[in-house]
């Protein structure tokens, strides 16, 4: 058939055409259809369908909502119903062509673009080497993602190198990728723990990776990320997820015994809220054998316990006088031989306490002859007949061994305590063969399942996750709970009682002695029973036996007290804001916990449904409130004002959002995910900066700040609608000189405007030209990835970016900025007054015969060129940007 005659969609050139006016059009029913039948009308469908996906817009994103996208998930509809139309059929001659052109376009697509593409070509049966070849190309084009993703569905992990693979990904803050990355591969698993925990050495420094690394650019966030409070966190996740010996991870696990022994110094010196006992004993314990831990208590207890003490810990150990701190040696010399030791505390305590301990805290009300310490099933009998009665309350609580150094988070129940009328009992879980035994087991499921048995606690959900820890049998027959009533969720109905009767606020920390503030259930006592509880053994080891008077007298307390609490606020539940029946709390906030999980998730679902549906943002802004940009109608809108009039600081949740705001011209402070939210209103008070945010901190922002000065946006709309709706609501008009105009990476609106012949010498001087003089050049309307040679590509220092051709002469981009004078620029070291380096190294070389100005950043030393990033904010801020004539046919663009 002649081309004259031949069906349009028989052309790719032309159907794809066809296709691309529908999609300008928005008509993408229309573009479904002519699709589905084009691809009818092809002689070699697989063929002429990468014809199509080659020359489409925007394939390099392949994001959701590109043409490319569309074309490919229709011919996916369509090659269900045409089952013969596979590689298979396709001559030997032209397969592996196809393939190699089908691997080219998964050079940065999504993964609903690349699983695709794998399936109908076929990629995985290429050989071995191609498709090694090709994902080393992609990391040379800083493409680590699409080549992690590429590696992963092609099942080549094995066969690259683990650190050239998930380093760059960790370093872009994608460490979950990495985790895909090595999953279910033991020896790269390994690889990766140890691997970051090298990083958490003290030696490490960044720069080694960044040396290694040189075409990566590393963000503050990024960087703050490769840290070894970060760092060690993540491995001790990965190691329990990985099953790794901790023993192959010394540095993280060195690194939280040494932060441990930091907060006990703390808690014991500075807060005083453990007794010496207590204290001595997870000193001991976090030290064990470790020199480099010994050494480092002696130097806190220097700062912390005084000279004596610490010169007595450095006698315990033997420590070499070269590595004792300055005076602790001649303090060991001068110590009598009664001070040489550290001290053991008081080897005899009495049941009772002082009488200033009395007059202070809340006393057990009964004598030590009622405290049972059962270790025994025949003393179990005893606790079994009194608990199980009808109708009895019981007090339960349970401790554990703080887990400080600790490798392993899970923490085994070491102590239960039942306390009913006039008795407690301590149920001993560290015996073996009590705990384990199966009455005992079958007791716990009979209390906690017992429906005429209350069961009194607070803050229940930590005590039953240890249970699950301790007994195995709980989570294979889940235990059942009947009669539980958990007096954390009293208290907090107190507190918001009293905050709705006028109170300031509620319930509040209260000062006792030298302690700190009183919290948890120590403040439910001292609001309802006048006094606190002593938690001076609170953070003990309950698993040292025996257990000192002072422990047994704390476990009994913690459990009867609640006797106490609950027998006070049931007789005068009007006097704290409570309801008649108390066991109706829990319920209701049960219910309401589900209610309102239940109202969030369908708002989220109308939210989705509205943007789903919606062709362009309407003018509600969202549900009416305050603070929120409302309805148009609402209220008048404030004067126009230009982009750089706003100034704002953006709470961590909304990231996306400042950076589409700063795009066009906004002041825009970025917070850190390891910002406190608090920070956000400390620089709008310090700035005169408005406050973004969304969620649960907008309540505790707002009263921090004037009236309309924090401002909440609806966490699940898409960061550029959130964008939209914040240049209505204060009415800020944007102009295309705005987009740009100011730093992408560091806020800054000055740039240095380089040119061309500038550039180049620069590069030459600094060594950047040496490899890449005979690169060719693109031709007119290619993409610079597409035409330079692979084998150059490795000594790229960026990803290369999609540049159209600009015609020699003045630049089309000046953006509305403050300009720098080339002088400002050191020339022998390239640094600005701020103390920002030129960052050459980000300039491909392959630019310079089309790029006539460069534009530098003063502030960070970026480099940005005339691209196709602007006509991409351009469409999709169209309806907010004030067009003039001026503009109108002025079509800059930015990188």
């Amino acid at each position: 058939m002649s081309q004259a005659t031949q069906p349009l969609g028989a052309d790719p050139t032309a159907l794809r055409e066809q296709l691309f006016d529908f999609w300008t059009r928005k008509e993408l029913e229309a573009l479904r259809a002519v699709a589905f039948k084009g691809f009818s009308d092809f002689q070699t469908p697989l063929e002429d369908l990468l014809c199509v996906l080659e020359g489409c817009p925007g394939r390099q994103k392949g994001k959701a909502t590109t043409m490319g996208h569309s074309i490919l998930m229709e011919f996916e509809r369509w090659r269900r119903t045409h089952p013969k139309v596979t590689l298979q059929a396709v001559p030997e001659v032209s397969k592996l062509g196809l393939q190699r052109r089908a691997l080219i376009l998964l050079t940065d697509a999504q993964p609903s673009f690349m699983d695709p593409l794998i399936d109908i070509y076929q990629l995985g049966s290429l050989d071995r080497s191609t498709l090694r070849l090709h994902i080393i190309r992609l990391q040379a084009l800083n493409c680590y993602r699409e080549a992690a993703l590429l590696t992963m569905k092609l099942e080549l992990q094995n066969e690259l190198d683990m650190e050239e693979m998930c380093v760059p990904l960790i370093l872009q803050d994608k460490l979950p990728m990495a985790e895909s990355f090595v999953s279910g591969h033991p020896k790269l698993e390994e690889h990766m723990v140890t691997l970051l925990d090298s990083w958490c050495h003290p030696d490490f420094s960044i720069a080694q990776l960044c040396r290694q690394f040189p075409r990566l650019s590393l963000s503050k966030h990024q960087t703050d990320q490769i840290q070894p409070k970060m760092l060690s966190k993540q491995v001790f996740r990965l190691m329990e997820k990985f099953n790794i010996d901790p023993g192959l991870c010394p540095n993280s696990v060195y690194k939280r015994k040494s932060d441990s022994m930091r907060f006990l110094m703390y808690k014991r010196f500075v807060e005083k809220g453990m007794s010496e006992e207590n204290w001595s004993d997870h000193v001991q314990s976090t030290v064990a054998d470790d020199p480099e831990l010994q050494i480092q208590l002696v130097e806190l207890m220097v700062k912390y316990g005084g000279m004596v003490s610490a010169a007595q810990w450095s006698l315990r150990y033997g420590l070499p006088k070269d590595r004792l701190p300055f005076g602790v040696w001649d303090t060991q010399e001068s110590l009598p031989p009664s001070l040489r030791e550290v001290s053991k505390g008081c080897s005899a305590e009495s049941w009772d306490p002082p009488q200033a301990h009395r007059d202070r805290f809340y006393q057990l009300p009964i004598t030590r002859d009622h405290v049972h310490f059962l270790e025994t099933l025949e003393g179990l009998q005893l606790c079994r007949e009194t608990v199980l009665q009808p109708g009895c309350i019981v007090g339960v609580d349970m401790e554990w061994r703080a887990g400080f150094g600790a490798v392993s988070p899970q923490q085994r129940v070491a102590l239960i305590q039942l306390a009913v009328p006039g008795q407690v009992f301590l149920l001993d879980l560290c015996a073996h063969g009590f705990s384990q035994h199966n009455i005992t087991v079958t007791f716990i499921r009979s209390l906690f399942s017992a429906p005429t048995v209350l069961k009194l606690g607070y803050g229940m959900a930590g005590d039953l996750k240890c249970l699950l820890a301790t007994w195995s049998q709980f989570s294979e027959e889940p235990l059942k709970m009947e009669g539980v009533l958990d007096l954390l969720n009293v208290h907090q109905q107190m507190q918001r009682s009293a905050s709705s009767r006028g109170g300031s606020g509620g319930p509040r920390g209260v000062l006792v002695g030298e302690g700190p503030s009183e919290k948890g259930l120590s403040l439910l006592v001292q609001q309802v029973l006048g006094k606190p509880l002593d938690k001076m053994e609170q953070l003990s080891n309950w698993e040292r036996r025996p257990l000192r008077t002072s422990q047994l007298r704390y476990a009994a307390v913690d459990a009867y007290c609640l006797l106490d609490v609950y027998s006070a606020l049931s007789c005068d539940p009007a006097c704290f804001g409570l309801p008649q029946d108390l066991c109706s709390i829990s319920s209701l906030q049960t219910e309401k916990s589900k209610a309102e999980k239940k109202s969030k998730e369908e708002k989220k679902k109308q939210a989705r449904a509205r943007r789903e549906s919606a062709p362009a943002p309407t003018s509600t802004l969202g549900p009416e409130r305050t603070p929120q940009p409302g309805e148009e109608s609402q209220s008048p809108l404030p004067p126009p004002m230009a982009p750089q009039q706003l100034r704002v600081v953006c709470d961590n949740m909304l990231q996306g959002l400042g950076r589409y705001l700063r795009c066009l011209g906004v002041d825009v402070v970025l917070l850190e995910n390891t910002d406190d939210h608090r920070v956000a209103a400390q620089l709008a008070q310090e700035d005169g900066r408005v406050i973004l945010t969304c969620g649960q901190p907008y309540q505790t922002l707002k009263s921090q700040v004037g009236e309309g000065r924090c401002i909440a946006l609806d966490c699940s709309e898409k960061a550029r609608d959130q964008a939209v709706r914040v240049l209505k609501h204060f009415n800020v008009q944007p102009t295309q000189s705005d987009i740009f105009s100011r730093c992408q990476v560091c806020n800054s609106d000055q740039y240095l405007k380089m040119p061309r012949e500038d550039m180049t010498r620069l590069l030459k001087e600094r060594g950047f030209l040496q490899q890449q003089q005979q690169a060719p050049v693109p031709p007119e309307g290619e993409t610079l990835d597409d035409s330079l040679d692979p084998l150059t590509l490795p000594t790229l220092s960026t990803p290369p970016v999609p540049v159209p051709f600009l015609a020699p002469g003045v630049p089309r981009y000046s953006p509305h900025c403050r300009w720098a004078p080339l002088s400002d620029l050191d020339s022998s070291t390239l640094t600005f007054p701020r103390g920002a380096v030129l960052q050459l190294h980000t300039v491909p070389p392959g630019l310079l015969p089309r790029i006539p100005f460069f534009f530098i950043c003063t502030g960070c030393g970026k480099v940005f060129w005339e691209g196709s990033h602007f006509s991409r904010v351009l469409s999709q801020f169209q309806e907010v940007l004030c067009i003039t004539e001026d503009t109108e046919d002025t079509p800059s663009s930015s990188t």
